[in-house]
This record gives structure tokens, sequence and C-alpha cells, in this order.
């Protein structure tokens, strides 16, 4: 029996210094970046694909995905408090996927990152069942990030204000770093300059 592997998009940030919701900004074809980004778990075999957002995006957000048709396997998950920190927002989807194996997170301003990153990340978890799996590329690690069922129960417990980083460090000597040539898996869109530099590449 397949693993069971769930996919997570974070888009609840504030994206204060961005301006405007980053999760609803254009790539260069017109797709906002959460559909972009759900789809793209979706398509490398994650399932169910879920998306976490701020109350008030989540309007925007649903219409946006809507577009997805009503069989995406996409579920859009609001998470009444996202101030409390980035962690806050992973454990609204890890409670919403039930009994999975492992979920792939990704962040939606990390819009970039191809499915062929995506796959291999989680082939490389599924070959090795690391508790953590993740893009490297020499001693840069990005998105996304796949942590395996053996790690919920420390995300669960870790303090909201220092988010997932503790639990990665307490796994560090068993991450699983997978060697891909995708800038996308690299890049995260903070701001207007970082915008405009994306979508001129």
């Amino acid at each position: 029996m397949s693993p069971r592997i769930a996919g997570l998009v974070l888009a609840a940030g504030r994206s204060s210094r961005m301006g405007r919701p980053k999760a609803l900004l254009p790539d260069g074809a017109g797709t906002p970046f959460v559909v972009r980004a759900a789809r793209t778990l979706r398509v490398a075999g994650a399932h169910p694909v879920m998306v976490v957002a701020r109350p008030e995006t989540r309007d925007a957000i649903a219409a946006a995905l809507a577009e997805l048709g009503p069989d995406s396997g996409v579920t859009l998950l609001v998470n009444e408090d996202p101030d409390r920190g980035q962690l806050s927002s992973l454990l609204t989807g890890l409670e919403a996927a039930g009994d999975v194996d492992a979920l792939v997170v990704t962040l939606v301003d990390v819009p970039f990152v191809t499915t062929a990153t995506v796959r291999a990340v989680m082939e490389a978890w599924e070959q090795a069942r690391p508790p953590i799996a993740r893009p490297a590329r020499g001693d840069v690690h990005g998105h996304p990030v796949v942590f395996d069922r053996r790690t919920f129960e420390a995300l669960r417990s870790a303090p909201l204000e220092q988010g997932a980083k503790p639990v990665v460090r307490g796994y560090a000597s068993a991450i699983e770093h997978v060697a891909v040539d995708d800038d996308g898996a690299f890049v995260d869109l903070d701001t207007p300059e970082d915008y405009a530099g994306a979508r001129g590449r």
C-alpha cells in the first residue's frame, strides 16, 4: 500500500512587506501564486492538498482556488489566529490531514518550485523514510519540506514563537537533503522588488 502524503500550502502570512496578499499575486501566466502552489503539490502526487489562509483573505483565496474545479482534491482551511506564527498554520493543516504518513509543506511565497522538485523530495522520503526531507543546493535549503509522521508530536509541542526550526534542528543529523537544480525551490518573494525580479526572469 502506497504511503499517504498530504500536501500543505501555508498562505496565512500578513504579506506586510509585499503590501498585498502574496497568495493572490499572479505569476507570469496570470495564475495566482496560491493556485500554482496547490496545483504543483497535487500534480506531484500529494493528497489531500490543503491551503491555510487568514480569515480576511479566506474568500478571495477560495475564489482563486475555485478555478481548480470541484474535484481538485484541494481544501481551504482557515487559521483563525495566524499571527501566533507560521507553525500555527502548519498545525492547522496537520490536524486536518488526519492519519497520514507524511506531510509535504510549502510556502505560498515560494511559488516557482517545480513539480519535479516536489516529486524528488517526496520520492526521497518514500525510499528512505527520513524524519525530514528537503531540497538542497550546497548549504542552502529550500521548499517543500516533507515531515514524516514521527515528527508530528514534536511539531505539536514546539513553541509557536519559535516555529518548526527547533524540530528541524532536533533531527538535523537525520535529514535527507535532496540535491535539486531548481531556482524556484530556493527563492521566496517577500517584497515588490522580489516579485518584479521573479516575473522579469
